[in-house]
């Protein structure tokens, strides 16, 4: 079987699609991977890759697109505009992406089109060639509201194609724990492939305190650091170890006694030895904490990051707050409130309870 991987030309989104793309090729299936941008270094984990956007920017987009829709750009910078600012700004990158992705279907002859909800460009290229599609969810958004939100922007790229409606998936494949969000499909365990870095050993193990990761988004727009700069100033009050990774410059310049600094890491094999993880927000973040246990403080801002803190704080597994309002008390809580690791604990089991990868390729391969 060959199935063409279509993701979005951004880390975050195609790094959750590489583990079962590896299933699917150490089955013995051919697999090609369609992204662009940084999303290129899913060729790391030794799957091919084809550039389907040369000379990606995704900020040029948002210039483009956010300012002829200013109440809906003001809603996506608080992270209030619901599946509205993902449809306009990747109804725009799909419209983009869809005649390469399409011309790539047509040489390559997939029988199968693995596709992420924010890259309809490969459900198009799929319902072209008349070969099966499968939806693989990397969010905690339910994939069909982003879907009907992005084509509702890419009538033009559809009427290119010939197709008048985007038909149904043969399957899509729900990874949000259900306790957290609702998402429609087979379940399949939450596992991200993380490229970059060696894990050191001092982060393998436990340290005589306990630590804190902090981490920030792999895309940032104006005026959004993070929590990083907040966490700094609050730090020297916490009884803990604080790790920052991939500090922007201006947070790693001056830092107290128990922070310590370290370039790109391979995140998932240093939360097992972690007490807490501070994010901005990411549903990868979010979820790899969720997988791992552990209790985490998520930021509010713009795109689905409010809305991925307030489900992890919905469930008591986590804290949703501004960058602004993280203090010591906040880092020092999730420490010590024995209720946000109970509750980060039932959904790791949770989790672990859904069906890995390599248990969907035999259903995949059915589809065909």
């Amino acid at each position: 079987m060959r199935v063409l991987v279509v993701s979005a030309p951004l880390v975050g989104h195609v790094f959750p699609l590489v583990p079962l793309a590896v299933a699917l090729r150490d089955a013995g299936h051919d697999v090609l991977v369609a992204t662009g941008g940084g999303a290129l270094a899913a060729a790391e984990a030794g799957l091919p890759v084809h550039d389907v956007a040369p000379g990606f920017e995704f900020g040029r987009i948002a210039l483009r697109v956010l300012p002829r829709h200013p109440l809906i750009a003001r809603a996506e910078l608080a992270g209030t505009a619901g599946t509205r600012g993902a449809g306009l700004l990747f109804g725009a990158l799909n419209d983009q992406l869809t005649d390469p992705v399409v011309a790539l279907a047509t040489r390559w002859r997939p029988d199968l089109v693995l596709y992420e909800p924010f890259a309809v460009a490969g459900a198009v290229a799929a319902a072209r060639l008349d070969v099966p599609a499968v939806r693989q969810e990397n969010a905690l958004f339910d994939g069909r509201d982003l879907v009907r939100a992005t084509v509702a922007r890419l009538g033009a790229a559809l009427r290119r194609h010939g197709v008048t409606e985007l038909p149904a998936p043969a399957a899509a494949l729900a990874v949000a724990p259900p306790s957290v969000a609702t998402q429609g499909g087979w379940p399949m365990r939450y596992t991200s492939y993380v490229g970059g870095g060696e894990l050191p050993a001092w982060l393998r193990e436990p340290g005589e305190r306990p630590r804190i990761l902090v981490t920030r988004s792999t895309l940032t727009g104006p005026g959004d650091r993070g929590p990083m700069p907040a966490v700094v100033v609050a730090a020297a009050e916490v009884d803990a170890e604080i790790v920052l990774v991939r500090p922007d410059e201006r947070s790693a310049r001056s830092v107290p006694g128990n922070v310590r600094v370290i370039d790109w890491i391979p995140l998932d094999e240093a939360l097992p030895a972690s007490a807490a993880l501070v994010h901005h927000g990411g549903a990868g973040s979010a979820l790899g904490a969720l997988a791992a246990g552990l209790p985490q403080l998520a930021t509010t801002g713009a795109g689905d990051r409010r809305h991925n803190a307030e489900l992890v704080a919905r469930r008591g597994a986590g804290l949703a707050l501004r960058p602004r309002d993280i203090t010591a008390r906040a880092l020092t809580q999730l420490l010590t409130d024995e209720r946000l690791r109970t509750a980060a604990a039932q959904v790791s089991r949770e989790i672990a309870e859904m069906p890995p990868p390599t248990d969907l390729v035999a259903r995949l391969a059915a589809l065909v």
